[in-house]
């Protein structure tokens, strides 16, 4: 290809890629668009694009011209198999002459008679992100030029998937937390609850919680936790951890028993996560409180008359920490008449700038025994104020009510 030739060549496929009005576009039609001008700026009878599967193993056909059959059909390709999986393992341009099931795994690309491909990673953010690979009937050799054009042509496809996913995952993350936090808490005689939550700034949605649900026995079941992490992964986690938690607390009655449950379900199954749990049971006829916490920071009792504290016991290792941690403690609390218990998730008290036990115990002096909902809203103003925090906030709290004001 002559210097004029390439470089005609290389405008057209800037001007292409560049074009403002694709800014506008959904990913369907950006794909439509884009790949419908590579097959003509390069000459080419296919151009597919595979992108990664969540957990990064597989490459899956997302879209294509002259080879709608790989979309239809839903061809998986492992990383490092045949030819797009050689391309996304090495993440370099790979380049065949000769097609055949010696040298790709999908058999629609030689049953379509391919007898030439090219294949270059896409690449966002240092991610791999997928495959783009053009394809010609005749005996070709792609030139340098044209494994130039195709990378731009792949960074420019990169970016917009990894834009679209961005925005998919904030959106998948909060419809599933919304749907997870509980719609309205129990209400239960002499007891009144309150709850906050609300996202880290610029974080997005992450996996934090808060749970409330009656337990046989005239219990309530009290539940504030943290996966580590943001984004969609996380609050999937979370979700997981939600369910198998209230399933746990149905068949036993000791918390720690139910934290010991779910650690070993976390470390079987959510390989490489870590939470940290407090779960909490009421029992409300006698106003006491069994608790257990698994690396999460301890709950604020505020009782009428007495200094505010947080609770003292046993603070067992994270969910996820290690595989069936045994042993993990729970610890008994009285609720007096107008008691007030608060959890909380450490976006609540963790900032850059100061020390956490002084937020500790700027927290510990707000907290006094008042009604729940009182008690929400003066810890938010306080410790919150007009300074959004980073991370995700799940605020809790539960008082007992003093029997002597209900009859005044």
């Amino acid at each position: 290809m002559g210097d004029e030739r390439v470089s005609e060549a290389r405008l057209r496929v800037l001007e292409a890629i560049t074009d403002s009005t694709l800014r506008e576009l959904d990913l369907d039609k950006l794909f439509e668009v884009l790949l419908g001008r590579v097959r003509d700026l390069l000459s080419v009878d296919t151009v597919t694009v595979l992108l990664t599967d969540p957990g990064g193993g597989q490459l899956v056909a997302r879209a294509t011209r002259g080879l709608e059959e790989e979309v239809f059909h839903g061809v998986r390709v492992p990383v490092g198999s045949g030819f797009a999986g050689r391309v996304a393992q090495t993440r370099e341009p790979v380049q065949l002459s000769h097609v055949d099931e010696t040298t790709v795994v999908n058999p629609l690309l030689w049953r379509r008679g391919l007898r030439a491909l090219l294949g270059v990673p896409m690449v966002a953010g240092g991610d791999l992100v997928g495959v783009v690979h053009v394809g010609s009937l005749v005996d070709r050799e792609f030139t340098e030029e044209e494994v130039d054009l195709l990378r731009l042509i792949a960074d420019r496809l990169a970016v917009g998937v990894h834009a679209h996913r961005s925005r998919a995952e904030r959106d998948a993350a909060a419809v599933l937390q919304d749907s997870l936090l509980p719609g309205h808490l129990p209400t239960t005689e002499g007891w009144g609850l309150a709850a906050r939550y609300v996202p880290g700034a610029g974080s997005g949605v992450g996996g934090d919680w808060y749970d409330v649900f009656a337990l046989p026995g005239g219990r309530l079941g009290l539940v504030i936790g943290d996966v580590v992490g943001h984004g969609l992964a996380a609050a999937v986690v979370m979700g997981r951890l939600r369910s198998a938690l209230r399933a746990y607390a149905l068949e036993f009655d000791d918390p720690a028993e139910v934290l010991g449950k779910l650690d070993r379900k976390a470390g079987h199954f959510e390989h490489n996560t870590m939470a940290t749990v407090a779960y909490a049971v009421i029992h409300t006829a006698t106003a006491r409180m069994d608790l257990s916490i698994a690396g999460h920071p301890r709950p604020v009792l505020a009782v009428p008359g007495r200094d505010t504290v947080l609770l003292e016991g046993v603070v067992d290792p994270p969910i996820g920490f290690t595989l069936a941690v045994t042993g993990r403690h729970t610890t008994t609390v009285e609720l007096p008449a107008g008691s007030l218990v608060v959890l909380y998730t450490d976006g609540l008290v963790e900032r850059r700038d100061e020390a956490l036990d002084r937020r500790l115990e700027f927290l510990r002096r707000t907290v006094t025994a008042t009604p729940a909902e009182t008690a929400c809203a003066r810890i938010m103003d306080r410790l919150v104020g007009n300074h959004p925090a980073a991370d995700d906030i799940a605020l809790l709290a539960v008082h007992r009510t003093d029997p002597r004001a209900d009859r005044r």
